[in-house]
């Protein structure tokens, strides 16, 4: 019997026009359209190293970019014309082997593919019964089983590890104050707040302080060793301090690959002290945290396990396509009590859409949010952690060689220990402007992309190697261009 005719189905609708809808009035063209700018977009990936890393954006893009609002509807083939000739030839670099100047994944064939299926189903992730939340839970029992952490933890998808680290410091606040404090403020609480990080650490870490109402002036900045890791003295004098000033001590947060060296603080002793003390120990590693999936570098990250909770990012060494930041948190109860809100259309059910206990939206700000978990997820399915980590690791194993190159080289001088992929060094017997002009000439350039920082005082050339693209090949090339541009 057919479905219409049976009792209580709904008769099939008529396809009809529809005069204010946004379809397009022809598929087949636009299915041709769409796998025209498909090809294009994997021969700009499988070509890359055919192009500049990255060249400047000429003024007609500029001018193509600052018109007014367009009110009239325009053929999608002219639009994508303007993607081809605009938008491929000015993108940030970040595909290239030879960007090396800022940790940004290189992104996969795989992931993009994630993304326009993610993009097709349109899925709102923010709650309700639905598969979407079901891929993020998974991401949530797999981040859980690499990095240590119960099968009890909660995780959350959120744009990047900045998010991450601020959400973890609202939940480190919370478990300090109860919740009642999150409708009285921080006004009336008895002790004031302060909380503890290396000199090395991102400076999202003291945005977060600034953004949840404690203010930075109470993140204490930890002195770093020669290898760029917090001290434990100094980590042990400031909390005795505090307490002794009448502070309350709630929150320390460790680093798992700083930004300007990629250092890595002993969690494991952070960790000790946490227990000891009673402090939320965070582990920011959105650079480093993903290296637990290479079995030869676990290790480096000893002590990671017995966090509270970790921020990581998955569009970085994971390259999944960005945005893919992650929140993991070892007891979900004091996550959800830090977010949870109730509202008459957040209501749950016990069947329907409506089912379900905790939502995403009971884990942090956000009720609208994207299908970040299916580029993740197909990215892990296709690729495996196997192979995944061994990338990372050879990330590590280029970044080796390329410092190796310079240290025979009597023009360069290494200026930190190479800990996890990044590389920084100085010319020597150049200035800071000088080396300043240097890098920017070779971005200019469009060979490579290197970027500077300063480190003890010195500007220095910082090259990240978290391509999954980048061989030793590329470092020798890069020398090369180095020597070219100091000829």
């Amino acid at each position: 019997m057919p479905e219409s005719s049976q009792e209580g189905a709904l008769p099939a609708a008529e396809p009809s026009k529809n005069p204010v809808g946004l379809d397009p009035a022809d598929w087949q063209q636009f299915r041709a359209a769409a796998h025209r700018i498909l090809d294009d977009t994997i021969d700009h990936i499988a070509n890359v190293r055919q192009n500049p890393v990255w060249q400047p954006t000429p003024d007609a893009t500029r001018e193509r970019f600052a018109q007014p609002i367009p009110h009239a509807s325009r053929d999608l083939n002219d639009v994508l014309d303007d993607v081809r000739a605009h938008i491929f030839p000015h993108a940030t670099g970040n595909l290239h082997p030879l960007f090396m100047g800022w940790v940004h994944g290189a992104g996969t064939p795989v992931g993009m593919v994630a993304e326009l299926i993610a993009a097709g189903l349109n899925m709102n992730c923010g709650g309700r019964d639905h598969v979407g939340i079901e891929v993020e839970k998974q991401i949530v029992r797999w981040m859980s089983e690499a990095l240590g952490y119960p099968a009890s933890a909660s995780g959350l998808f959120v744009t990047g590890s900045s998010m991450a680290n601020f959400l973890a410091v609202i939940i480190a606040k919370t478990e300090a104050l109860g919740q009642g404090a999150r409708q009285t403020g921080l006004r009336n609480i008895e002790q004031q707040l302060v909380a503890y990080t290396s000199s090395e650490a991102h400076v999202c870490i003291a945005q977060a302080m600034q953004l949840s109402g404690m203010g930075s002036a109470n993140l204490r900045s930890v002195p770093v060793d020669v290898a760029g890791r917090m001290r434990m003295d100094a980590l042990s004098a400031a909390i005795a301090q505090d307490r002794a000033a009448g502070l309350l001590p709630f929150l320390v947060v460790g680093t798992a690959g700083t930004v300007n060296t990629g250092a890595i603080d002993p969690l494991s002793e952070i960790a000790e002290i946490a227990e000891t003390e009673k402090l939320w120990f965070h582990v920011d590693g959105a650079i480093g945290a993903l290296g637990m999936l290479s079995p030869e570098m676990r290790d480096l990250f000893a002590g990671i396990e017995r966090s509270a909770s970790v921020a990581l990012d998955f569009h970085k060494w994971g390259h999944v396509p960005y945005d893919a930041g992650f929140l993991l948190v070892r007891d979900s109860a004091a996550h959800k009590a830090a977010f949870a809100q109730p509202a008459a259309y957040l209501q749950r059910s016990d069947r329907g859409l409506a089912a379900g206990d905790t939502w995403p939206c009971d884990l942090g700000p956000d009720l609208s949010r994207g299908f970040r978990a299916l580029k993740t997820w197909m990215t892990i399915e296709a690729l495996g952690t196997e192979r995944i980590g061994d990338s990372i690791a050879h990330t590590c194993e280029v970044a080796r060689y390329l410092a190796e190159r310079l240290e025979r080289d009597p023009r360069f001088a290494l200026r930190a220990p190479v800990a996890l992929n990044i590389v920084c060094f100085g010319i020597r017997g150049a200035t800071a402007e000088f080396t300043r002009n240097l890098v920017l000439d070779i971005h200019e350039s469009g060979l490579a992309v290197p970027s500077w920082t300063t480190l003890n005082g010195q500007l220095s050339v910082r090259c990240s190697i978290v391509n999954h693209r980048t061989t030793k090949a590329d470092m020798d090339n890069f020398v090369g261009i180095l020597a070219s541009h100091l000829n």
